[in-house]
């Protein structure tokens, strides 16, 4: 396994990200329909009323999904500048208007310039996997738990260790290779966060929402398509296949992408 550690690397590689696709959701993840699956799951937790900050909002696409969709005060922050760029244009070209309000800017998710317990959620979408080391993941888990009210709850929303060693073992059963770890990112140990996070945090739920179109689009899609001889791109997430299998239910354990719901104590 080859992971960049460097945070000056994974940072320009974002940087990149957000200038080659712009204002796209692909801007943070080519797998479109992991990213509306996941906007789903989030806002079923968001109420009208929320202040909400969203460390790691890439180009605003979901931050702006959440706001059009309740009436909340949402703060969207990112450490790639380029990224806020976008996310602010796309605020400015919004066909449909917000109902709450909603602000870019600039932040590092390892020092938030944020005051303590001023938040009812945070969301933090893939950023911890981007924080290069074990270190400075905890540092970033800590600052949002921070910020977050008494009572307040932690939307975290990411690839894990387990659920990729698990997809990559049903995929070995049937002569399938290991899915690799994208080279910019350390996936997180789920059971290692939630017992680090213990005294600060306590987690309500993890939802493996994404269990069932991981097995379509990484096991059932590559094998059907070498047992048909098809010439199609296997990785193409804007097929029917994989929008199809969007809709259905989760089940099993297999979503490298999970959701995590944390909940701060009243103290």
């Amino acid at each position: 396994m080859s992971v960049k550690y460097n945070l000056g690397k994974i940072i320009n590689h974002w940087s990149e990200q957000a200038v080659k696709h712009g204002q796209s959701p692909a801007a943070s993840w080519s797998d479109t329909m992991v990213i509306e699956m996941e906007i789903r799951e989030i806002l079923k937790h968001l109420q009208d009323g929320d202040r909400v900050l969203d460390v790691g909002c890439a180009n605003g696409y979901s931050t702006l999904q959440f706001a059009t969709k309740r009436k909340i005060d949402i703060r969207g922050l990112d450490v790639v500048q380029e990224m806020i760029g976008q996310a602010r244009l796309r605020l400015e070209n919004l066909k449909q208007a917000p109902i709450g309000n909603v602000e870019f800017e600039v932040g590092d998710i390892t020092a938030l310039h944020e005051p303590d317990g001023a938040y009812d959620k945070v969301i933090v979408i893939r950023v911890i996997i981007n924080l290069g080391n074990w270190r400075n993941q905890m540092k970033g888990l800590r600052e949002c738990a921070r910020v977050l009210k008494p009572g307040g709850t932690l939307l975290l929303s990411e690839a894990t260790m387990q659920g990729w060693q698990q997809l990559n073992k049903f995929r070995n059963e049937w002569g399938l290779s290991d899915i690799p770890m994208p080279p910019f990112n350390l996936y997180m140990d789920q059971d290692r966060v939630v017992n680090a996070l213990s005294d600060d945090l306590q987690v309500v739920e993890i939802r493996n929402f994404a269990s069932t179109y991981y097995v379509s689009t990484r096991v059932l899609k590559p094998l059907l398509t070498k047992a048909c001889g098809a010439t199609i791109d296997v990785a193409n997430p804007d097929m029917e296949w994989n929008r199809w299998f969007a809709q259905l239910p989760a089940w099993g354990d297999y979503g490298i992408q999970k959701l995590f719901v944390f909940k701060k104590p009243k103290r």
